[in-house]
């Protein structure tokens, strides 16, 4: 039977960054378990690439803690080692006057928690973003940047399998539970001296295979995203950004150009069918009876949800898609908006009890197990002090 100090349970970002941590810890036996055949499949790898600057988390929570010393450690990572790194910056606009007051709030959170921004007035804006849209003011974030997510995910692999500490299984599926100290895959148990659960949109499955965190559930969603033509690619310099409806657990449509020049539109986050369910029916299953159902409970009894599930399947259809884009950038054409094939799972965590949404990080511990259950936005961008926090507070020694 395989067996190692420490097992990770899934290659995305956060299980690369915590094996990266624990190694410069002194760890010297870490085994990482990953069912795809490369590094970041899901997720880690199907993300905007945006280092986000730490705007939007309430303060004092994980996310907050974590953004924008998370972005200074990729931000160095990346220059470090040659990879793509453009500091685009960001802005967000007020469509309309009713989102003033919010525009003003999310500015007050943004300095709360540290994050360079300053409120510009139209004639700024214009100077920044030439074609951008927006109601007497701002928000300008000239620390946004964009990275390569792929670039950064191989890179971390390279690093840590090069270690001759560190190990990764690819085509090896974590299936469950198995005798104590053991963790069941589709090439038998493998022990453990602590395990970590980083399973993305599946670590509630996991988790409550230990026994931990049945209360949580994950729901997904699909984010789907489409790119400006490229003749029309020119009316965007950095990242546009609409105010986020309170309501959202999500951004909205917006802008982004990418390190490649691209730049995407987007994306979606409507219910998805499957938590790999990435176009028509594939990624779909036995599970997917029992996601419809959450839905559905979830439509009946929790505000939010059903403002998310109504507003943004809305999107699906190509003319709402477009009206929200076109309320940030003056001059779009339905033409300039084409199809793309960039679609990612965004799955968000349910306290199942209640039907809240959760809106932080969590990370459960029960004996020599640590599940992460909730990494959504900005995991990727916080990853690195995520790990050094999750290696401080929640892994135990063993």
């Amino acid at each position: 039977m395989i067996h190692a100090h420490t097992v990770i349970c899934g290659a995305g970002i956060l299980g690369l960054t915590l094996a990266r941590e624990l190694l410069r810890r002194g760890d010297t036996d870490i085994l990482i378990l990953e069912k795809e055949r490369a590094s970041g499949a899901h997720a880690s790898g199907r993300n905007s690439g945006v280092l986000h600057a730490g705007i939007y988390y309430a303060p004092g929570s994980a996310r907050a803690a974590t953004c924008r010393r998370g972005g200074a450690l990729m931000r160095e990572y990346c220059l470090e080692n040659g990879l793509p790194l453009k500091d685009n910056g960001k802005v967000i606009v007020a469509v309309n006057p009713e989102q003033l007051p919010a525009l003003d709030n999310l500015y007050k959170r943004a300095t709360a928690n540290g994050a360079t921004v300053r409120l510009i007035d139209e004639a700024e804006l214009a100077r920044i973003e030439p074609h951008a849209r927006t109601v007497d003011r701002a928000i300008h974030s000239p620390c946004t940047a964009v990275v390569d997510p792929r670039a950064i995910l191989k890179r971390l692999t390279d690093e840590l399998t090069s270690s001759g500490k560190v190990r990764i299984l690819y085509g090896v599926r974590v299936t469950g539970a198995g005798q104590p100290g053991t963790v069941a895959t589709t090439d038998g148990p493998v022990g453990f001296g602590r395990l970590v659960n980083t399973l993305g949109s599946h670590a509630d499955t996991l988790a409550h295979a230990f026994g931990v965190g049945k209360q949580y559930q994950l729901i997904p969603f699909k984010g789907a995203y489409k790119r400006l033509a490229p003749d029309a690619a020119v009316q965007v310099r950095g990242s546009i950004y609409p105010v986020p409806d309170p309501r959202n657990p999500f951004l909205g449509v917006h802008f982004t150009r990418g390190v490649s020049g691209a730049v995407y539109v987007g994306p979606t986050a409507a219910p998805a069918f499957g938590r790999e369910n990435y176009s028509g029916i594939a990624g779909t299953g036995p599970e997917t009876l029992r996601i419809l159902y959450r839905d559905a409970i979830l439509f009946c009894t929790n505000d939010a949800f059903r403002t998310v599930a109504v507003e943004e399947t809305k999107k699906y259809a190509f003319s709402h898609f477009f009206r929200e884009a076109r309320r940030l950038v003056r001059g779009l054409r339905p033409r300039d908006i084409q199809p793309s094939p960039k679609i990612g799972i965004r799955p968000q965590l349910v306290h199942i009890p209640t039907g809240e949404l959760v809106t932080d990080f969590l990370v459960e511990t029960e004996g020599n197990t640590t599940h992460i259950l909730n990494a959504i936005s900005p995991a990727f961008t916080s990853s690195m002090a995520f790990a050094q926090t999750v290696a401080d507070t929640a892994i135990p020694d063993v």
